[in-house]
Order: C-alpha cells, then structure tokens, then sequence
C-alpha cells in the first residue's frame, strides 16, 4: 500500500478551488438535494445537468488525498470551506462503509459518461487506484483504509462493504458503460483484484463439522478467522451479510467447482437456520415508549437472525456487555430498538435467486 502523503497539499488546494466553485457556480442546484445510491437511478439527460454538475462538483470536494470519500457525510451539501471535510484520519473519512466511496464513484462514472468531462474522469480513477491500494494482500478489504486501529481493519463483510468494492471494481473490468473510459492496465488490476476478493471469501467461509455454511460479518485479516466488532456484534455466523456474499458469488460467469459448492453450502445453511412462526412486532409499552417484540405467528414470513452461534446456530441477542443471549426480549429497550437483529434477509435468496441461478446452470 502505497502512502498518499505527498499529494495532501495538492488536493488541499483542489478541495479549495471546489469549494468555491460550489458556492459560486451551483449552490442553489444542490439545496434541496440529499447524495445517496438513489440519484444513481437517474438518466443521462439528469447527469448533464447543473443540478448533476453542481452535486458531482460538491462530492469531489470531499475526496481525500488518498482517493476515497468519508462515511456518513452528506455529499451534495456543499463544503464552505475545507474544514468541513473530514480529513485523514478523521472518524469518518476514507471509509468504505455506508456505501461510502463506492456510491461516489458510480456517481462520478455517471457524470464522465454523460459529459465525457476529464475532471469527473480523474477523480473516478483516483478512487479506482484507492479501492486497490486498500486491498489486502490476501485478497481481503478493510472498513477504512488507511487502516485505522481497531475492529474496522479486519476483512468486513458488515453492511455489505467488501461485496459493494469487489461490485464496483467487476464493472470497472469488464469494461462496459458508464465504465468505458477506464484504461486497460487499471482494467486488468480491477480483474485480479476481484480474483484475489473471491479467494478471500472462499477462505474465510466457515465450516462445521466439514461442512461449508456461511460468514461472520468480520474477519480477522490475519488469520482470517470470525472476529468481534462492536460489543454487540461477535464472531458469529451472520444471517444478513452472507446473504450478500451469496448474491455476488451467483453472479460470477463459469463459476468453478468450488464457488458452486461454496453457493450450494451457504443456500443449505440459510435455509436450514430461519426463524419460523414468528414475527417482529412494533408496540408502545407501559411507559408510552415505542418498542419490538417477537410475537408467536404461525403465517409469518421467515426471520433470519444477525448473529447466529458459531457451532450451535442458535440466534444470538448481544447488549452493549457483550453477554451472549438466546431471547430476543432479554435485549435491553436501546438495543432491541436500535439494531435489526432479526429480518427478512434471505427470504428472497431462497425463493428467487437461488432458483433462478439453478436454472441457468441447467441451461448453460
């Protein structure tokens, strides 16, 4: 991994320059608009607009020297200045969760293709060259990169950060639009990226008793091992983020023998671990206060746990103390509100995607 150090003072001067701009050029484009993955659903008529420019202009503004844009931050509001941007080293910057970075660069592909614009360009590439200076040498990425101390360096599979780079980075490879300006050597860096990701997650899944079923929504980058994150998140087997690594496996072209075993080993596992005869149910509780409740259904759709036990699968219920729980109720009033523990996450996997990728095996 290759240190950024020298160019801060360079793009330093960009964000400057793009600061404002934005205030003089696009600032009442970009008001009543909020940056998230929805803006990418628009045509390529929105992306030559002032609107779209003033918006692309903003969320360049927020890349770091290193090429990759802060968690958390709204990128359409404009920075006045910047030290509204998170910095290096700042909680939020260079981060790939919360569809941080990945988002902006689709973005930005959007904008280069629909304008053919050199700066959009560059600063999609830059985030190019940031998304493989990220990666580890076993094929893993981190939360944040640089690495920061810390849960956040271990390979995260949370929130579906690894999954959304190796998505973006398979696109950039093949080459087609919005992705077609990219050039050829950073194509083929993208293509073995991807390789090195998939070996990664066919590393890191987890057996019992000889058989393959799913991922820890962390592993350590080292031994490769289901990690801790949070208090509440532990080395687990995760319900919501192999579901996501299942999707991306299905989608590989000519998938080897392995990859086929590894989707047929994790389609087992979820199907055999949902929660059946129960639901998640809102209420107001004695206190007037809004609450959860799993509520007995015999008709309820399917639950799959966040956090299932290691070698047991029984769903697991963890506070802010890290204790182990196995009833839902026992989760204090923050957490049992302010987490998803239990979702419908793989109830589409079984019905739709799972046979339809059985079908196109037969056929090819």
């Amino acid at each position: 991994m290759k240190s950024c150090e020298n160019q801060t003072v360079v793009y330093f001067l960009l964000q400057v320059a793009l600061c404002l701009s934005s205030l003089f050029l696009g600032g009442d484009a970009v008001a009543q608009v909020s940056f998230s993955k929805n803006l990418l659903k628009k045509d390529d008529a929105w992306f030559r607009s002032k609107e779209a420019g003033a918006i692309a202009d903003s969320v360049m503004a927020y890349q770091s020297p290193q090429g990759g844009w802060p968690k958390s931050t709204d990128l359409a509001k404009r920075p006045r200045s910047p030290s509204e941007i998170p910095q290096p080293g700042d909680s939020r910057a260079n981060s790939l969760d919360n569809d941080a970075t990945t988002v902006p660069m689709q973005f930005l592909a959007r904008m280069a293709h629909a304008t053919g614009k050199a700066t959009y360009r560059e600063s999609f590439l830059r985030g190019v060259d940031y998304l493989l200076a990220a990666q580890y040498d076993n094929g893993g990425w981190p939360q944040f990169w640089p690495l920061r101390k810390g849960y956040y360096s271990h390979i995260t599979y949370n929130d579906g950060a690894m999954v959304r780079v190796m998505e973006v980075l398979r696109e950039v490879a093949a080459g087609k639009a919005p992705y077609d300006f990219v050039d050829a050597e950073r194509r083929e860096r993208a293509s073995q990226a991807v390789g090195r990701g998939i070996e990664c997650i066919l590393k890191t899944q987890i057996r019992q008793n000889g058989r393959l079923t799913a991922w820890c929504a962390q592993h350590d980058a080292k031994t490769l091992q289901p990690a801790w994150a949070r208090a509440y998140e532990p080395p687990s087997l995760s319900g919501s983020e192999s579901v996501g690594v299942v999707r991306f496996l299905m989608k590989i072209d000519d998938p080897t023998n392995e990859i086929i075993a590894s989707i047929e080993g994790a389609v087992d596992w979820v199907r055999e671990v949902q929660v059946n005869g129960w639901r998640v149910e809102s209420f107001n509780n004695r206190d007037g206060r809004s609450d959860r409740k799993l509520v007995a259904d015999p008709d309820a759709s399917p639950l799959w746990a966040r956090f299932y036990e290691l070698e047991t699968n029984r769903p697991l219920y963890l506070d802010r103390d890290s204790v182990f729980r196995y009833d839902y109720s026992q989760l204090s009033h923050e957490r049992r509100n302010g987490y998803s523990y239990l979702g419908n996450w793989g109830q589409s996997l079984l019905e739709k995607d799972y046979p339809r990728w059985r079908e196109k095996r037969e056929r090819d």
